[in-house]
């Protein structure tokens, strides 16, 4: 990942923070990371526990950030989710996915709170 992708992506990710903490989430943790994948931001909204996937774009070219959480990143997810869950004594509590879209051109800084984005992938139980 060049420089650029990653100081946009960290740029997303401070403003998807600030974004949540604004709608009552307690953050937990970010960059949570397995051999099975990556959770941007774990979170408690209330008395569910949340992960969070943060995707920047700096323009619409390719489409809406939200866009590119694709079914293999939503699998990759449920298995990071399902591996925190279990480590921290969690699997009977509710959880959910959400997904934080950035947009930062020059035209347009916004960011948007998808809640319940995608469910658990299928196959994977507690």
């Amino acid at each position: 990942m060049s420089k650029l992708n990653l100081e946009l992506g960290n740029s997303g990710e401070d403003i998807a923070v600030d974004l949540l903490r604004r709608n009552g989430y307690r953050i937990i943790t970010r960059n949570f990371r397995t051999k099975s994948g990556e959770i941007d931001i774990i979170a408690w909204e209330a008395d569910t526990i949340c992960f969070v996937e943060v995707k920047t774009r700096q323009s619409l070219k390719v489409g809406f950030p939200e866009e590119s959480v694709t079914p293999k990143k939503q699998r990759h997810a449920s298995r990071a989710a399902l591996l925190f869950l279990k480590n921290h004594n969690l699997l009977g509590k509710r959880a959910r996915f959400d997904v934080v879209s950035v947009l930062l051109s020059e035209e347009k800084k916004e960011s948007k709170l998808i809640k319940n984005a995608f469910a658990l992938e299928e196959g994977y139980s507690y």
